[in-house]
């Protein structure tokens, strides 16, 4: 697959290594890097947003066009600078509001609950199992392509057809940080959603 990357912080740069080794055709582009935002949602056929979600809709209405008809994963969380939550609301996540911006293209959420520093081959094996990474959206094939895009690479996807789902899974990524960063547990740490 051709995968183009918005953002080259740890989440971006992670999943692009991880998607080379799997022998996707990667693009990371970003505002300082060789390869331009716009020039990796050209390149891709699914694009990922890596980038921190206080700069998403600044980083997305230039390139409204050029994602029009793709997949576009969202991998955000609503957060502060510090990392404390980022409160949306009830009736909706960052997921719905990056489909705000992107009315044309296909959104879905996914890799937001998995901390970049585990996203690595060594990192994603815990004991044997591979980590859960939940995929959400509206549309049915666009979960699967990202759902077996996610596989590839070494997650163990576990579908929910529904973007608003994306409001519990970012309160799940909230739970994460809390546990890893408030109260000192660490980022080695991954969730496994085993279905008896």
């Amino acid at each position: 697959m051709k995968i183009g990357i918005l953002g080259a912080g740890n989440v971006g740069t992670r999943l692009a290594e991880l998607a080379r080794a799997a022998g996707h055709d990667v693009l990371v582009g970003s505002r300082k890097g060789d390869a331009s935002l716009a020039d990796a949602s050209r390149h891709g056929d699914i694009i990922l947003i890596a980038v921190h979600y206080h700069a998403v809709e600044e980083a997305l209405k230039p390139l409204s066009e050029l994602l029009a008809g793709k997949i576009v994963i969202d991998a955000t969380n609503p957060l502060n600078d510090d990392w404390s939550p980022r409160m949306l609301g009830e009736d909706t996540s960052a997921g719905e509001e990056i489909a705000k911006l992107l009315p044309n293209s296909k959104i879905v959420k996914a890799f937001n609950t998995v901390f970049a520093d585990i996203m690595s081959t060594e990192g994603l094996s815990r004991n044997g199992s591979a980590v859960t990474v939940f995929v959400a959206s509206d549309l049915d094939d666009a979960v699967k392509t990202v759902a077996d895009f996610a596989k590839s690479i070494g997650f163990a996807p576990v579908t929910a057809n529904k973007l608003m789902v994306g409001r519990y899974l970012e309160a799940i990524a909230h739970l994460n940080i809390e546990l890893a960063v408030g109260q000192g547990g660490g980022t080695n740490a991954a969730f496994l959603y085993h279905r008896g």
